[in-house]
């Protein structure tokens, strides 16, 4: 296994990009261990203190939070607000270390989620909105998302889009569609490189989509993406894990000891590593 060499403090200020609070175990059908944005002050603090000794291990400074989608949503629209509410309060929590949150809407709320992503850019200061549409429902490139999307880059947040291709909801030739209908609106890509398939399709929509940046998360090693850096410039990718909350979420991805030892310049390293997701979010 890669280790980062005892100078990589030194030389990178690492930003991950793809953290996900939040307490999964309802969607896996386990008991509710109560992390995460709504499970109180003493478990949030504990989730929280869980993570920062994870990043602290693996070399990340800072990173953007999500909630995840296995929230239960027996109160429709309002659990979903909730959930934006509990990130906005993580990220409020530390923001040294936490400096961007990122929301969530559900097509299934249809014309009210217009008015959650205003609040969640000018009352709650979200960075931008996550659409995750296997637990969604609609296809990522369908009308509604789109119709989202537009309103999102509006309001000045970024559109982040789950492209894990194994789900036809997701598939990367529908977030080229996005990409093709909003050319001046910059779209962060995530889990694109977790399947051979996808990994082959980023670098295809690389070619033809300049306002795609993808992240590192899930991908099985550095090969391809450090191919497709090479390829496309540093400038279009950026670090990122997948990272949940405690106990499924225990360590940093093995990409980011394994790019650190490639042989990039230490300039498009920094980019990778943070400065491009600092840059996209406005830090």
């Amino acid at each position: 296994m890669n280790r980062l060499s005892t100078s990589f403090r030194d030389r990178f200020d690492v930003f991950d990009v793809h953290h996900h609070v939040g307490d999964a175990s309802s969607v896996l059908g386990l008991d509710a261990k109560g992390v995460g944005p709504s499970g109180g002050a003493s478990a949030i603090a504990a989730e929280m203190a869980t993570r920062i000794e994870i990043m602290d291990r693996g070399g990340v400074r800072q990173a953007a939070v999500i909630p995840g989608h296995g929230y239960l949503r027996p109160r429709g629209h309002a659990d979903t607000r909730e959930v934006n509410d509990g990130i906005a309060d993580y990220r409020d929590a530390n923001p040294t270390r936490f400096p961007i949150a990122m929301g969530i809407v559900e097509p299934r709320d249809g014309e009210l989620s217009f008015g959650e992503i205003d609040r969640c850019a000018n009352e709650l200061g979200l960075a931008g909105i996550r659409f995750h549409t296997r637990f969604q429902g609609p296809q990522i490139d369908s009308p509604m998302i789109a119709r989202y999307v537009e309103r999102i880059g509006a309001v000045g947040m970024v559109p982040v889009m789950h492209a894990l291709d194994e789900s036809t909801e997701e598939s990367l030739w529908k977030v080229g569609q996005l990409a093709y209908r909003f050319p001046d609106l910059t779209l962060l890509v995530l889990d694109g490189y977790a399947t051979h398939e996808g990994t082959k399709q980023c670098g295809h929509l690389a070619d033809g989509h300049e306002n795609l940046v993808f992240d590192t998360s899930l991908s099985h090693n550095e090969y391809f993406i450090l191919e497709d850096i090479k390829r496309h410039g540093a400038h279009r990718y950026v670090f990122g894990t997948d990272l949940y909350s405690a106990p499924l979420g225990t360590r940093i991805s093995h990409i980011l000891a394994q790019l650190a030892d490639s042989d990039l310049s230490d300039e498009d390293k920094a980019a990778v590593f943070g400065g491009n997701a600092r840059r996209l979010f406005g830090l």
